[in-house]
Order: structure tokens, then C-alpha cells, then sequence
């Protein structure tokens, strides 16, 4: 899969863009004094005259990149947004692999997810869905859920999802983008800049690289991106901070930053569930049925 949006809809933490990457002139090296810096190049010099580096492809503009991957299948599509926001998706060759993802569109919200839910019957007798309902058609039902009466965080919502999953919901009408991994690290998302600064999303590390050179990283498991809610953040952690871990290749030259919980940290204010809202009512799942079929009828 692959989702590539505009800098204007989604700003990624800024750490994981690394400006300099695409000039070799700028690259910053492990070593920081004069000394150093001479050490690793006569280090380095053999095996650069033996075997002559190539030089690092810069990172490349949205719609090459979108091109490139449709291009790679015959079972890929792709759809495209004024927003320069784009959805490529390639069917699975076997539709009843144990490795599932599914596509999926519903009231103008687009959605890709991957793997499985364990425990989808239970939520989708919670949230008054019918039997025939896979996991993507659940997600956009959670998100707009979410969207339009906020009853409970977003992170109780992805607490409440037992197996392992990626996904990713873009709202073409609220223009906002939703994007979970699971805890399990069972599967792997990344992220990271074009040369145009639009964010790439994608399951596949090789088109990550090809795309966005060193601007790139994994996407952490047990965390979301909300672009209309804070960004970046644990939902396994909700009240922790996150922490840029500075991330440098073999080469020695600087890449975008991994990010894990600042467990030092803290968060002192609580999510926005509504002007009416009463935190007390959220204490049982039959509680929380009941305003979700609500929101169901209406």
C-alpha cells in the first residue's frame, strides 16, 4: 500500500525530515571535530578506492513516486484527490491469505487496513455494525464515530482492538488523515518526506527508501497520527511525550529520527471528548454501546 499527502494536510515531527540529506556536501557525519571527520575519511579511503560509492539518489517528487509504484503491478490502482492527496493499493494475488488487508470506501472516507482483529465480532455488536462488516468497514465506522460525537479518546478506541494492525483513514471531506500501528510489531508501517515535503505512508521499506532517500523512519508501534489532533502520539502511552532518537545509516550520514515513548515525561491535559461529556459514563462497554448506536440511528 501507499498513501502520499500534501505538507499543507499533514505535517509529520519535524525530526524526521532531514533537509541535508540529498547533498552529499551537507551530510552530517558521526564525527564532529576536525580530527574526526579526518579519521573516518582515511578510514573509509580503501574501500572507497577499491569500491567507489555511488552517489545517494535524491528523494523524489509525489507523483513519480506514485507513478513508480502503480507501475511495479498489474493488480495495483491508485485515486487521487485536489487536495494532492493519492491512495495506492495493489489486491492481494491470494485473498484468503492469513496476511489480510483490506480497501475500503464509505461517505466520501477512504481507508486501508492490515491484518486482522481478533475481537471484531465483539465491536461489531458495540458499535451496531452488521455481520458482513471487515475490518476496514469498522475503522471508518469507529472514525466517524470519533468525528462527529468524540464520546471517548481516540487511544481507548485503538486500546480496544485486539490483534495486529495498520491502517489508514483519510477524511476527504474533513480533510484530515487518521493513521494507527498496532503494539503487537507484528507488522511494519514507515513514513517520511518527498522532495516536494508531502509525507509518504507505506508497508513496503524498499519504496520508502526509494522515495524519500534519508527523510524516512519506521512508524512506531502502539502509536497514531491524528493530523487534527495533536499530531503524533502513544496510544499504549497517552500521557507520555515522544521522543526523537537521532538515527545515523552505515554510512555515517544522518536519517530521519525513530521515535519511542519519553517515559521521563508527561502530559498534564486530557484529550477533548466534548463540551457535554461526562467522563464517569465511559467506565463500562454497555455505556459506551449506547451512545455509539445512537450515533448509528442518526
Amino acid at each position: 500500500m501507499l498513501e502520499i499527502f500534501n505538507k499543507d494536510l499533514v505535517q509529520p515531527p519535524r525530526e524526521l525530515n532531514n533537509p541535508a540529506a540529498s547533498s552529499s556536501s551537507a551530510k552530517p557525519r558521526l564525527g564532529q571535530s576536525p580530527l574526526s571527520k579526518a579519521l573516518y575519511v582515511l578510514k573509509k579511503l580503501p574501500l572507497l578506492f577499491f569500491f567507489p560509492r555511488a552517489a545517494a539518489s535524491p528523494p523524489k517528487l509525489s507523483q513519480e513516486i506514485l507513478k513508480s509504484f502503480v507501475s511495479q503491478s498489474s493488480n495495483a490502482f491508485s485515486i487521487s484527490f485536489e487536495s494532492a492527496t493519492s491512495f495506492a493499493y495493489v489486491t492481494p494475488e491470494k485473498p484468503y491469505s492469513i496476511h489480510q488487508r483490506y480497501w475500503c470506501c464509505m461517505d466520501d472516507i477512504y481507508c486501508i487496513f492490515l491484518e486482522n482483529l481478533n475481537n471484531l465480532y465483539t465491536l461489531i455488536k458495540e458499535y451496531g455494525l452488521s455481520k458482513g462488516t471487515n475490518e476496514a468497514m469498522f475503522l471508518i465506522e469507529a472514525y466517524r464515530t470519533l468525528r462527529d460525537r468524540g464520546p471517548y479518546p481516540a487511544d481507548q478506541v485503538l486500546k480496544d482492538l485486539d490483534g495486529s494492525f495498520g491502517f489508514v483513514v483519510y477524511d476527504n471531506k474533513a480533510k484530515t488523515v487518521f493513521v494507527a500501528l498496532g503494539a503487537k510489531e507484528e507488522i511494519k508501517l514507515c513514513w517520511g518526506v518527498t522532495a516536494d515535503e508531502s509525507v509518504v505512508i507505506s508497508d513496503n521499506l524498499e519504496v520508502i527508501k526509494a522515495s524519500c532517500a534519508k527523510s524516512f523512519a519506521r512508524f512506531s508501534a502502539g502509536c497514531m497520527f491524528r493530523s487534527e489532533h495533536g499530531g503524533f502520539m502513544s496510544f499504549e502511552h497517552p500521557t507520555k511525550k515522544m521522543k526523537a532518537m537521532p538515527r545515523i545509516d552505515s554510512e555515517g550520514v544522518m536519517c530521519g529520527a525513530n521515535f519511542k515513548v519519553d517515559v521521563q515525561s508527561r502530559i498534564h491535559s486530557l484529550p477533548h471528548v466534548g463540551s457535554k461529556a461526562n467522563w464517569a459514563m465511559w467506565g463500562s462497554h454497555s455505556d459506551r454501546s449506547r451512545v455509539l448506536l445512537e450515533h448509528k440511528k442518526t
